[in-house]
């Protein structure tokens, strides 16, 4: 099965999240705004997080969602970390099943100030999708 992570993150909170699914699944998180990010090949399964910036997710995790193929994806699992809501967990969604792209139900979500005692969670967590 092949799988991919990536995620914007500002703050950082929400790339120590990707970095330790990256690590639990041996492959390597990307930023979406880093040179190859984008998906050249199909995976069977993207991890994909962001955080609420202003009441959305950034725009460049927007304008990344926006031109993912749908071809590229058999499903997405999405991930989030925020100080208040999961909101940007509900945005990712909506943009990827735009695109006919399938969405796990289930998703990882963490406060930001938890993030470090969550880890081994993140871990078990992407190993389900695996």
């Amino acid at each position: 099965m092949s799988v991919a992570v990536r995620y914007f993150s500002r703050s950082g909170n929400t790339k120590k999240v990707a970095c330790a699914m990256a690590e639990a699944l041996g492959v390597e998180a990307i930023s979406v705004d880093e040179t190859g990010a984008a998906l050249t090949e199909k995976v069977d399964t993207l991890f994909i997080g962001g955080a609420v910036y202003a009441y959305g997710i950034d725009s460049v995790l927007k304008e990344y969602l926006s031109n993912i193929s749908g071809d590229k994806v058999g499903r997405a699992v999405l991930f989030s970390t925020s100080w208040i809501t999961k909101h940007a967990l509900d945005v990712m969604r909506k943009a990827l099943v735009e695109k006919g792209i399938e969405v796990v139900d289930e998703s990882f979500y963490c406060k930001s100030k938890a993030v470090d005692s969550e880890l081994d969670n993140v871990k078990a967590f992407a190993k389900k999708y695996m």
